[in-house]
């Protein structure tokens, strides 16, 4: 570990990296400082099997870092560091390092004036929203070619789809029969969700730079409470709107669980959709008519995806999402479909509340 921290060019002498149990994807650590008061550092091992490519990623953060640390400097604001993530460069100036084993790993300034929240109220969702608005807001102005996908077709609902039909076609785990219920309810809505690409394509819709991965835990607050700082940049790249607004909805405003077995729990809770899309909509001013009148439909797109992309997993034998047991893939899907339906009912108040 020493070996991979001395190839980073750090302002100070550090302590023992301490393990941090953050997230299910990259295994991180904090690098204390050696004097009390000096730089702390973030050091993370990159997830190479699903980031398949590191430069491209790295490239995507410290364009979209650099990018709004400009912006911060314009406005004068003095603490940037405790408001945009910040990587920090290998003594070659690279944004990583490759290990002989073939291990990715990189670091960033530690932000230690921050902390996050867990738990989603209508008052956090209020915050999340000013954070993930402003946060599409600073990032408008940089043309969406300027960044790869970092999971490519990770939103693409016609590819999640196609990747549907090559499952069932397969049927590698002899589980296509037992499903065909949830299979009817995704082929009648396909057109529908649909939508978006097909907009796109006929450039009345456009593509921007999102977060992709919108959990109120994805932010660091000060504190005071406010809103400080996005963090986990890993899924920021090109594709519409939708994926930051609907993704949020699909697990804040959901009451019951994302896998929860017993579907009599899952309603849209109106009250954090209400709160997130006012705090929202309060900093997105960039949004075009047709993206703020179909976030609404991006609810459902992302809702939609996502029970999509869990029957995929179930029907090739549960080979991408761990697992608890072994129907939880299935589990999953018919909690997302509810969640689907549930959004359905409340599509015209939804639609209500954006135009108000």
């Amino acid at each position: 570990m020493q070996n991979i921290i001395s190839q980073f060019r750090l302002a100070n002498s550090v302590g023992e990296p301490r393990p941090l149990k953050v997230g299910l994807i990259n295994d991180s650590y904090i690098i204390p400082a050696a004097t009390e008061g000096e730089e702390s550092y973030f050091l993370q091992r990159i997830n190479h099997h699903i980031f398949t490519n590191v430069e491209g990623l790295q490239n995507n953060i410290k364009t979209v870092t650099d990018h709004i640390r400009t912006k911060l400097q314009n406005k004068g604001v003095a603490d940037i560091d405790n408001h945009v993530l910040r990587l920090i460069p290998t003594k070659d100036n690279r944004l990583y390092i490759k290990t002989a084993g073939g291990d990715y790993w990189r670091v960033y300034h530690f932000i230690s004036a921050g902390h996050s929240v867990e738990q989603v109220t209508p008052e956090s969702a209020y915050l999340a929203g000013v954070a993930f608005g402003e946060f599409q807001n600073q990032l408008s102005d940089l043309p969406h070619s300027a960044l790869c996908e970092s999971i490519p077709n990770f939103h693409n609902i016609e590819f999640r789809l196609w990747q549907l039909s090559e499952a069932v076609k397969a049927d590698k785990a002899g589980r296509v029969a037992g499903t065909q219920d949830i299979l009817n309810e995704i082929n009648r809505r396909a057109d529908d969700m649909c939508l978006a690409e097909r907009l796109f394509r006929e450039g009345k819709l456009p593509k921007r730079i999102n977060h992709c991965d919108t959990k109120v835990n994805n932010m660091l607050f000060d504190d005071e409470g406010k809103p400080m700082c996005i963090v986990d940049l890993d899924t920021v790249m090109p594709g519409f709107v939708f994926s930051d607004f609907g993704d949020f909805m699909r697990t804040a405003a959901n009451t019951g669980a994302e896998d929860d077995s017993d579907l009599n729990n899952i309603h849209v809770n109106m009250e954090v959709f209400r709160a997130y899309t006012e705090g929202y909509l309060g900093q997105a001013r960039f949004l075009t008519d047709i993206e703020r009148s179909m976030l609404p439909y991006g609810c459902r797109l992302l809702s939609y995806m996502q029970t999509v992309r869990f029957l995929t997993d179930w029907l090739n034998g549960d080979t991408y999402y761990k697992i608890l047991y072994p129907e939880h893939n299935l589990v999953r899907t018919r909690a997302q479909l509810r969640l689907l339906e549930e959004q359905e009912k409340c599509s015209t108040d939804m639609e209500k509340i954006v135009k108000a």
